[in-house]
């Protein structure tokens, strides 16, 4: 499977509507189950973004979709970055020409 981390900043009714994203993290944790994708970590933070999260899922349309439905409830903004582990990072710089 491949990584993945989204940013995340909420919406004017994500924020009015904070106390729900508990119970938002969660059913969105099991939607992205029910399409073959794992939610790895998820963190309140501070500064620019409001969550970041690292997840694993099958490939590029996978994460498409989710993010759709994610942002289509209107709660936050996403902002998806393909990332590879230090693994990956090894094998594509010894396959450079």
């Amino acid at each position: 499977m491949s990584s993945y981390i989204a940013l995340y900043r909420y919406t004017d009714q994500g924020i009015r509507n904070v106390k729900e994203s508990p119970n938002r993290v969660a059913a969105f944790r099991q939607h992205m189950q029910s399409m073959g994708a794992e939610l790895k970590a998820n963190y309140l933070t501070m500064g620019e973004y409001d969550l970041v999260s690292v997840f694993e899922a099958p490939d590029d349309e996978t994460v498409a979709k989710l993010t759709l439905a994610l942002g289509a409830l209107g709660n936050v903004r996403t902002e998806t970055l393909r990332a590879f582990t230090e693994e990956e990072f090894g094998q594509l710089v010894t396959s450079l020409p």
